[in-house]
């Protein structure tokens, strides 16, 4: 069963009379794999016309887990949505924050943490050559070359080709040290080191993606640098509390895609990882005007959408901001990147 939304088009077309506004913006899969059925939202439209030209858009798939200590269950997990992902024609596939997994203490996630030259990345790597995808890996727990001296790791989010290639990586660079009342404490830097840069958005077969992780949702002069770099995508790859979940996720997502002006995509974990933890859940797609055109609910699963560049840069016509700007008041606020 496929479930198709659509953009509040009357509206859109009042503002911008000459904006060219896809007709079809997401796809809600519930296919034959069974722990997806009750993690989608199936979203129906008013109208069920589709134009044919809608269907060569670039479709993404962002896939929502639940990970656990056990790596090797993860990896089965994430390469199933996978598949479902490739079968059902998506391009790219994105994994949320510590698909790897998620320990129950920093010094079980010392332990099971690896380069990224070890086995878990290769299993992906080959998963990626057999789907024939890109894969967004959202937050490894890598090994980096200073392992033996800091005995620290970093929050890697590492993008894979379709040949299974590393084409960039990028290292967390805001750390998660907060205290939240009801959520329980968490410590990043306990076991983390912050990345040391940001990295120049890729392209990709969906357009030109800005990656991130999480809690760097929380800082908008890092998405407005990538924007102004050339990003058409960014990605938050999550594992938000419980808390913070439904009161700052959605929003959050919202506005970095309206003061971009961009596509946001962000893989969530979900559900209860352990006794210690749990996950909001709630992946969902972005549009460049801040409308939710996808989104999974509860429980592992994945949802599609389809990426439409020429109405993201229909729309940054019509909405001029980043000309707008006053550097000369902000200082270097959201300045590109070198």
């Amino acid at each position: 069963m496929l479930g198709l939304v659509v953009r509040p088009h009357h509206l859109l077309s009042l503002l911008f009379p000459g904006l060219r506004i896809p007709r079809l913006s997401v796809l809600c899969a519930q296919p034959r794999l069974g722990t997806l059925s009750s993690a989608c939202t199936i979203l129906r439209p008013r109208a069920m016309a589709v134009s044919s030209s809608s269907w060569e858009l670039p479709l993404v798939a962002v896939c929502q887990v639940t990970s656990t200590p056990d790596k090797q269950q993860n990896l089965k997990a994430c390469a199933d949505l996978v598949r479902e992902a490739a079968r059902l024609g998506a391009c790219l596939a994105f994994l949320p924050e510590a698909f790897d997994f998620i320990a129950r203490d920093p010094a079980e996630t010392l332990r099971l943490s690896e380069p990224l030259g070890g086995d878990l990345l290769g299993e992906y790597a080959q998963l990626a050559r057999e789907c024939g995808l890109w894969l967004s890996l959202g937050g490894f727990h890598e090994r980096g070359q200073d392992w033996e001296q800091t005995q620290k790791i970093y929050n890697c989010h590492v993008l894979l080709n379709s040949k299974g290639s590393v084409v960039t990586t990028y290292r967390k660079t805001h750390l998660c040290d907060v205290e939240i009342p009801g959520q329980g404490p968490m410590h990043e830097s306990n076991t983390t080191m912050p990345g040391p840069s940001l990295q120049s958005p890729v392209s990709t077969p969906a357009g030109k993606l800005g990656l991130a992780v999480c809690y760097d949702m929380r800082f908008p002069e890092l998405s407005l640098a990538l924007a102004q770099a050339g990003a058409e995508i960014l990605t938050y790859p999550s594992a938000f509390g419980t808390v913070t979940g439904p009161a700052h996720w959605e929003v959050l997502l919202r506005a970095r895609a309206v003061e971009t002006q961009c596509y946001v995509v962000a893989a969530a974990q979900c559900g209860r990882h352990h006794e210690k933890r749990a996950s909001y859940g709630h992946s969902m797609v972005v549009d460049p005007w801040g409308t939710v055109v996808a989104r999974c609910s509860e429980g592992p699963g994945l949802c599609l959408a389809r990426i439409d560049l020429r109405y993201l840069r229909q729309l940054r016509q019509h909405l001029p901001v980043f000309q707008h700007r006053r550097p000369d008041l902000y200082g270097n606020l959201g300045h590109p990147l070198s």
